[in-house]
């Protein structure tokens, strides 16, 4: 392979983890248009959203198969294809049947394209030898931010939802359309097996996984109620604390790639899940909004390298080929962000919220510890 077709494949990939940061951020600021629309209550709408999860879920040990069958590129244009459909469809569906049928369509393409981009994510950092995935990861976080404020602008400019999405469509199909030629193609052997159920390092890889998206999840779903509720932050700030966290993960991914060149994989896993629980218990211990704040960015700083480092270890074992090592860990992985919002509820319930997130920054801190004894070499 050259140099310049090597650096295309690379923004290719870049291209693959924008696409969906971007698509699946452009709903969140549709959800309560959605749900005015359909005319559903918050626990109804619990309920649709859980579709969304459950379709990709669903998706990521199938679109695993078809990669290792077809390629990752004829996976990924179908999938794509399938997101820019259902996107538009979110904002005219007018029951609450058919808004769980979309969501779960539209969260099986999510799900699909999430697992086999990093599979294309893998190959490529390969082929390159030098650390790539933080910064891969760090442009699915791009393309949220841009999804969420493009889509926000438009609507509050006065554009309607039906408007605003197919804007972003004709956005994510320009995206597409440039990226698709650099996609791969190659394919697993034949005699390799299409699915498999994790085993050996692969679980353990899993597990680092769940409890790094369970963190994320927690931050998504849990810090504004936190401030709120426990910390007295007024309603209309509490979203800071998530602002904090996301910028805080993005800046230190586009960095990540650099950083553990420099000292390393081992050290960047330790380093990101000690620093993750330090964050966590400084937020949820200390009294000061302004600390909290300082608090969940160093759980953004500390998450935001310890998934790409175990995607790369996926690619890497040799107990599972990675056809199908990859989306197991993707599937345990994303079952964090499922789980984690409903598990931090539960303890919630049953001790504070305060409790549940400190059994949250231990967990960081044992997958600290697992994550490097994984990845020394």
């Amino acid at each position: 392979m050259t140099v310049s077709s090597a650096r295309v494949q690379q923004h290719a990939t870049r291209a693959a983890f924008f696409v969906p940061g971007f698509v699946v951020a452009s709903w969140a600021p549709l959800v309560p248009f959605a749900k005015t629309r359909v005319g559903v209550d918050d626990g109804m709408l619990g309920v649709l959203l859980l579709c969304l999860g459950l379709g990709s879920i669903v998706a990521m040990p199938l679109s695993g198969m078809l990669a290792a069958r077809h390629g990752c590129r004829a996976v990924m244009l179908a999938t794509a294809a399938l997101m820019l459909l259902a996107l538009p469809l979110l904002t005219i569906a007018s029951t609450p049947l058919s808004l769980g049928i979309v969501l779960l369509v539209f969260g099986a393409a999510i799900g699909a394209m999430d697992c086999v981009m990093n599979i294309q994510a893998v190959a490529v950092e390969r082929d390159a030898d030098r650390p790539m995935m933080s910064g891969f990861h760090a442009f699915y976080s791009i393309g949220s931010l841009v999804g969420a404020t493009c889509v926000t602008l438009l609507l509050t400019a006065g554009a309607s939802a039906l408007a605003a999405t197919l804007a972003a469509v004709g956005i994510a199909l320009v995206i597409v359309a440039m990226a698709a030629r650099a996609w791969r193609i190659d394919r697993a052997p034949q005699d390799a097996p299409s699915f498999a159920l994790p085993r050996g390092i692969v679980v353990v890889i899993g597990i680092v996984c769940f409890v790094s998206f369970l963190a994320e999840g927690s931050m998504l779903d849990w810090s504004a109620v936190f401030l709120h509720e426990v910390r007295g932050v007024a309603l209309q700030h509490a979203g800071w604390g998530f602002v904090a966290f996301n910028l805080a993960m993005t800046v230190t991914r586009l960095v990540g790639d650099a950083v553990i060149a420099r000292i390393g994989r081992a050290a960047a896993v330790l380093a990101g899940g000690l620093i993750a629980s330090a964050g966590l218990l400084l937020a949820t211990l200390v009294p000061v909004f302004g600390v909290a704040l300082l608090g969940y960015a160093l759980v953004g700083i500390g998450c935001a390298n310890i998934v790409p480092v175990m995607f790369t270890m996926a690619g890497r074992q040799t107990v599972m080929p990675e056809s199908v090592a990859i989306p197991a860990v993707t599937t345990m992985a994303y079952a964090g962000v499922l789980a984690g919002p409903a598990l931090i509820g539960f303890l919630a319930q049953a001790w504070s919220l305060p409790a549940a997130f400190v059994l949250v920054a231990i967990a960081l801190g044992v997958v600290a510890v697992l994550g490097r004894r994984l990845t020394r070499p």
